[in-house]
């Protein structure tokens, strides 16, 4: 409709533009309010790509709501990475179009690692050239065209493209269309909205790293400066085994996992994945017995990490090496609530180390080791102040303290304690499954999800309500857990790799709940749309002692 105008209301100001008029050019006009790029759109709270324009029948006498994402939210941070991601695969792509392909395979440092298939040791010079062929096609402003085809041309054009997990993974999808992105013909599929154009994607870079690559990217907290890149040895190896155990048992994408649960396979695979698990504990629990000096196990991960059940399933294993373990929380040592420090949002920050008494902590373990008798307190939850109920406790020969907290690989928290006497355990769920070659699934997404079935389930708090808790726990977590996790003298992948399938059916219906309207819809959404990729499985034939059970319900263990 040539020259009729839609009413828009933008950062609380109304304005017309013309129907047929791009987000992107909308963008333009505000641009210099916003100090990071706008990559994304809402348009009445639903996000958007600033390629769509106003369509006339949008025609309302209601004007419609336009706020923008910029690189410095989630969803345009997210936005960024997948674009840079397709960016890199493209110039690989120009470099040598004979190479096998690139797989994209898990988080490392603020980046990505990726191996270059069929080249098992890549010579930095290789990895230079797809850096300086990224940086061309930066300069060139291309932009990312989107289109949408029936599923069943996308499998015939990624079989043609020799692309055979994006094949196999369309075999399962119940939706008639799938978006395909192209960049200057070179054409990939992503679950997840792009940037308008590699104009966009000014921080990059390529690090040469074990037998492949890292790409190094911007973080929301910071958009404009690429963080330092810090080896994470420990980390790399745990991803590592977790990947080469996906291989040996033949699943490392969506659909190989949906092949074996249509293929009537899945009881065996949930029998030795938790049994790969029980053995990794059983070593564990053996390297500490064989260092009578190590005292105090000392276990931290982030939130919905299976904590609770890890540390029940050590001290078994730690009493068939004819140890003694004690279970000691640190959240019993929390202040009292009235004086627990408050969050930039005026609300007590339980994260922070201030939170927690740390002298009467180091104080008791100090006496412990001594040989004294040591009278424990419990935090009571309600009341919001410790409590004394006669917990009394000495250590002797063969006794040793399970000590459980988000500080524990921190020295600050044991700062008087001998580091002999410490054994520190850094446990995190590690999503060692990814939808395709080039679309990972983060580790992230899967712990949100646990937590959003364990609170729903055990704390009556709707999805919308833990989705909406998540970034402070995250942020939480970036200060308090990430940066000492190579500190740990062990770390434990708490992943199951059929997981997700079990979760889904617990989740989906969570998901629902949350309305159009509330601001935490598109992440449901987001959510839904990658639960869609699994074909669900039941629980009946998860072992009661199985971590998944500390969040689904039905565990041995009181958790």
């Amino acid at each position: 409709m040539e020259n009729i105008l839609c009413d828009v209301i933008i950062d609380n100001e109304q304005k017309q533009y013309e129907y047929g008029t791009t987000y992107y050019d909308i963008a333009k006009d505000y641009q210099k309010n916003y100090e990071n790029d706008i990559v994304l759109v809402k348009i009445d709270g639903r996000l958007q790509e600033l390629h769509k324009t106003l369509k006339s029948d949008d025609i309302s006498t209601k004007a419609r709501e336009i706020s923008f994402i910029t690189t410095g939210d989630a969803p345009g941070s997210l936005a960024y990475r997948r674009s840079a991601t397709h960016l890199m695969l493209k110039a690989a792509h120009d470099i040598d179009s004979n190479i096998e392909g690139v797989s994209v395979l898990f988080s490392l440092s603020k980046g990505y690692f990726c191996k270059i298939k069929g080249m098992p040791n890549p010579d930095k010079e290789f990895i230079k050239n797809i850096e300086n062929r990224m940086k061309e096609l930066v300069a060139q402003d291309l932009p990312f065209v989107k289109k949408s085809v029936n599923t069943d041309e996308a499998i015939a054009l990624f079989n043609a493209r020799k692309m055979y997990d994006k094949e196999h993974l369309f075999k399962y999808r119940r939706v008639s269309k799938v978006n395909i992105y192209s960049l200057d013909k070179y054409e990939d599929y992503y679950y997840g909205y792009m940037v308008p154009s590699t104009g966009y994607l000014k921080y990059f870079e390529l690090i040469p790293y074990a037998d492949g690559f890292v790409i190094q990217l911007p973080t929301a907290a910071n958009p404009k400066k690429l963080p330092s890149f810090v080896p994470q040895n420990k980390l790399f190896e745990v991803l590592e085994d977790s990947k080469n155990w996906g291989e040996k048992l033949g699943l490392e994408t969506v659909a190989d996992l949906n092949d074996a649960i249509v293929a009537g396979k899945i009881s065996d695979l949930i029998l030795v994945q938790e049994a790969i698990q029980e053995k990794r504990i059983g070593e564990i629990a053996q390297m500490i017995a064989e260092q009578p000096e190590k005292k105090l196990v000392m276990i931290a991960g982030p939130s919905s990490s299976g904590k609770t059940t890890f540390s029940h399933r050590l001290s078994i294993q730690l009493r068939a090496c004819g140890l003694n373990p004690h279970p000691i929380a640190v959240d019993d040592y929390f202040i009292d609530r009235e004086k627990c420090p408050k969050d930039a949002n005026g609300k007590y920050d339980f994260e922070c180390l201030a939170a927690v008494n740390v002298e009467l902590f180091n104080k008791d373990m100090t006496a412990l080791l001594a040989g004294e008798t040591v009278e424990l307190p419990t935090y009571n939850f309600k009341t919001g102040k410790s409590e004394y109920r006669g917990n009394k406790l000495a250590l002797g020969k063969d006794d040793i303290l399970v000590i459980e907290g988000i500080h524990c690989l921190n020295d600050a928290l044991s700062h008087s304690l001998p580091k002999a006497n410490k054994f520190k355990i850094y446990i995190s769920a590690l999503t060692q499954l990814n939808i395709d070659e080039h679309n990972r699934i983060p580790s992230t997404d899967g712990r949100l999800i646990r937590r959003m079935v364990r609170d729903a389930r055990t704390r009556g708090i709707s999805a919308k309500n833990t989705i909406d808790m998540w970034n402070s726990v995250r942020r939480g977590e970036e200060n308090n857990i990430f940066p000492y996790q190579e500190e740990a003298d062990v770390m434990f992948n708490s992943a199951l790799i059929y997981e997700l399938a079990v979760l889904k059916q617990f989740a989906e219906p969570a998901l629902f709940g949350i309305d159009r309207s509330e601001p935490e819809y598109e992440e449901a959404k987001r959510l839904l749309k990658f639960l869609d990729y699994f074909v669900g499985i039941s629980t009946e034939n998860i072992p009661n002692n199985s971590i998944l059970k500390e969040f689904i319900g039905g565990s041995y263990f009181n958790v």
